[in-house]
């Protein structure tokens, strides 16, 4: 009978259930962003999986280390998913094909594998992409409704032959997203709120696009339910977007939008619950998690107002990934009995 008293201790989840769970909670996520832009973002996913499970072996192989247990933790997969929902899903197949390997090869592999890469994969592998190749990396799908839509047959073709049908060019079925749209028409010297009442703009940010955010935030909070990642980095990071974005727009409203546009546009939610939160390259400590998650929102939201780039949730990450030695060094608790130094 006393197997039936406490105290109970639960076995911890593995990795590989670990990183599982986080790509189940993308699927609200993605599921609408199917909805909206139509199924090309899974032509995207599967090539990056593809991609990243094939350099993972070879990698491993290389390294001569075993390839079985690695491939299954879900981690390689997990770096693919999020990199093929950072760029264009009709980006053509060997950009996600070099993005992807790059990811894996380059900035997991090089400093020794899972648990020791000191920057978020996914991210350096979206920065290399935009970098090298601004022009594919600008053609959004244009949202369903909005203007020339294309059938799963025919995003596939673009994706890997570069065609469209005929009477079609490339400007009638992708638009800028919406927070390059914003930007480019603020410089314009157009009100925000003159802007904000174009077609492309929905309720809270982007037509469709502040659905799929939506869904990645649904899926952010079962993380949290399931304590697969804890509360301190997405409250810090969207806490600190929406501060800086309402002093700014309570001190001018005619240049600056309102936080909640921020929140919903481009990967804000997607990094908030999935990118920041990777437990490699985040602080270790809950202060530490506070101060790398704050950073990473007062740099996003920068990047976003004055930077060259309309999204700045990689930048952000990669350059506070920078920082996360320093911040665990300062945030560590003191240990118990130890005496500080006299001078």
């Amino acid at each position: 009978m006393s197997a039936f008293f406490s105290p109970f201790i639960s076995k911890p989840d593995s990795v590989s259930a670990i990183m599982l769970k986080v790509i189940l909670a993308l699927i609200p996520g993605i599921a609408l962003y199917v909805w909206y832009f139509g199924p090309a973002i899974l032509v995207s996913i599967t090539l990056a999986s593809l991609t990243a499970l094939a350099t993972e072996a070879a990698m491993l192989k290389l390294r001569k280390r075993p390839i079985a247990p690695f491939l299954k933790d879900n981690s390689a997969l997990l770096t693919a998913w999020l990199l093929a929902l950072s760029i264009p899903p009709l980006a053509p197949w060997w950009l996600i094909v070099v993005g992807t390997a790059f990811c894996i090869a380059i900035a997991k592999h090089l400093y020794g594998g899972f648990g020791n890469n000191p920057f978020n994969p996914a991210m350096v592998g979206y920065a290399v992409l935009i970098v090298s190749f601004p022009v594919q990396m600008t053609h959004w799908i244009t949202p369903q409704g909005m203007g020339a839509e294309l059938g799963f047959g025919q995003q596939w073709q673009y994706i890997f032959s570069g065609m469209l049908p005929d009477g079609l060019t490339l400007d009638a079925v992708t638009m800028a997203t919406p927070l390059d749209t914003l930007k480019t028409q603020l410089h314009l010297a157009l009100p925000a709120n003159e802007i904000l009442t174009q077609p492309i703009f929905g309720h809270l940010a982007g037509h469709g696009s502040e659905m799929i955010a939506l869904g990645f935030l649904i899926g952010g909070l079962y993380l949290l339910a399931a304590r697969i990642i804890s509360w301190h980095l997405p409250v810090a990071f969207l806490g600190t977007l929406f501060l800086i974005a309402g002093i700014f727009h309570m001190v001018d409203p005619t240049h600056y939008v309102a936080p909640v546009f921020h929140w919903f546009s481009g990967a804000a939610m997607l990094g908030a619950f999935f990118i920041l939160t990777d437990p490699i390259t985040s602080p270790t400590t809950r202060k530490g998690k506070l101060i790398f998650a704050a950073g990473a929102g007062l740099l996003t939201y920068l990047i976003r107002v004055y930077g060259a780039f309309p999204d700045g949730i990689a930048f952000a990450t990669l350059l506070m990934n920078i920082c996360v030695p320093l911040i665990d060094a300062y945030t560590q608790p003191k240990v118990f009995g130890k005496k500080e130094k006299q001078s």
